[in-house]
């Protein structure tokens, strides 16, 4: 007994996606995040989101989450993100609670974080003034980093006021 084999022999040229019943949506097939992602964080920005939030809820109770703030010391990493982002969320559930629930950043530049930092990038038996400059410069530069990286977590704060 011999098995006939039954398969159409163009079988790679059917297209297969006329047998699929899909809903039809505006939604693009492909997530893009990376891509996407930054123009969110545009529109969040240049619509003012965080002032109307602050809007909305003016002259209700107040709600305030003392944040300990990070050292500017370095980028941003996964304790970071997680730290902000679960403050992030309860800053906005309370938000949505009807809590003025406000969110100001701020950082922590001082002490030996900074300076061991420093010590890495520029050696040991630096003078008090040039240890000084030189971690005031690099503070500044990783608190312009990390706000752009909590901006672009979808951390919302009056981030122009830290």
């Amino acid at each position: 007994m011999s098995e006939q084999n039954n398969a159409p022999s163009n079988a790679s040229n059917t297209d297969y996606r006329a047998t699929l019943n899909l809903p039809d949506t505006p939604f693009p097939m492909r997530g893009d995040l990376p891509k996407r992602e930054p123009g969110w964080v545009k529109d969040w920005n240049e619509g003012g989101l965080y002032k109307k939030l602050r809007a909305a809820r003016q002259g209700a109770p107040l709600f305030v989450l003392h944040d300990g703030p990070p050292y500017a010391n370095g980028k941003l990493h996964i304790g970071h993100a997680l730290n902000k982002v679960l403050k992030d969320m309860i800053v906005k559930s309370k938000q949505l609670a009807g809590f003025d629930a406000q969110y100001i950043p701020g950082w922590d530049c001082h002490g030996l974080p900074i300076e061991n930092a420093i010590e890495k990038l520029h050696g040991r038996n630096l003078s008090r003034d040039d240890m000084q400059a030189k971690s005031r410069a690099f503070a500044t530069e990783q608190i312009n980093q990390q706000r752009e990286d909590f901006k672009r977590l979808g951390v919302l704060g009056d981030w122009e006021r830290p």
